[in-house]
């Protein structure tokens, strides 16, 4: 799997919409201060579904979108695609080439797709899953992730080496399992309590069932009781 190309519009700096080739060859983007390295990284890492503001340094998502100059009026959205090859099969998908897309509105709202088909932010996050892509992958390397790789902390090194292992979807899979066993257990606590509830109910029932009965077996020995005292008062009439 290759990148093929960067087309953005609106996004940062790039006011007007422009595409960057990505021929083979190209391990790394250099160039002085300023000239716009980092807001290449950023629409790579953006388009891939980067969720945090701070990650491209901003403070909303809204300040992706091109913010105007003195010269150039402010634009109403941004856009990203990502064009790679999947030549080797690495994406699981059937086509040779795969353009990943995202736009962002200033209303906040956000879409995605894939090969200009709308997608899911969890289908752009399973298609590139263990291929080195990714917002937080070593696909694309900044200096501060430089400082990551060779921080002291383990736990600062481990999301990149568990990615380049491949272990990544399994462990996304173990996290989604153990959310769904978590909700399970709720459902099953508050099944539980709707048992205990019913159990109440029912106990209830079968006593009140019982003084029913009771009450239908005292009335029946009543009934006969006033029978016979009446059949009596009629035979002792019948004999006077």
């Amino acid at each position: 799997m290759k990148l093929r190309a960067l087309r953005v519009h609106g996004f940062k700096s790039f006011a007007d919409s422009t595409k960057i080739d990505f021929h083979d060859g190209i391990t790394a983007i250099v160039g002085p201060n300023g000239c716009g390295k980092s807001n290449i990284g950023d629409a790579i890492r953006w388009v891939l579904g980067e969720q945090r503001p701070t990650a491209i340094r901003g403070a909303k998502m809204e300040e992706a979108i091109f913010q105007g100059t003195v010269s150039r009026r402010p634009v109403n959205r941004g856009s990203v695609s990502l064009l790679v090859s999947n030549e080797d099969g690495s994406l699981p998908v059937p086509f040779e080439e795969v353009e990943i897309g995202r736009q962002v509105f200033r209303d906040g709202g956000s879409e995605y797709s894939i090969n200009r088909s709308p997608a899911r932010l969890r289908d752009v996050v399973d298609l590139y899953r263990d291929t080195g892509l990714g917002a937080n992958a070593y696909a694309t390397i900044e200096n501060r992730m430089i400082d990551a790789i060779l921080s002291d902390r383990t736990d600062e090194r481990r999301g990149l080496f568990e990615e380049a292992a491949g272990i990544g979807k399994y462990k996304d899979r173990r996290k989604a399992a153990t959310r769904r066993l978590e909700r399970a257990e709720l459902d099953l606590q508050r099944l539980e309590d709707v048992i205990a509830e019913v159990h109440t109910k029912v106990r209830s029932l079968a006593r009140q069932k019982g003084r029913a009965e009771r009450y239908h077996q005292y009335r029946k020995r009543r009934l006969d009781v006033e029978v016979t005292v009446v059949r009596h008062q009629l035979e002792t009439l019948r004999e006077r």
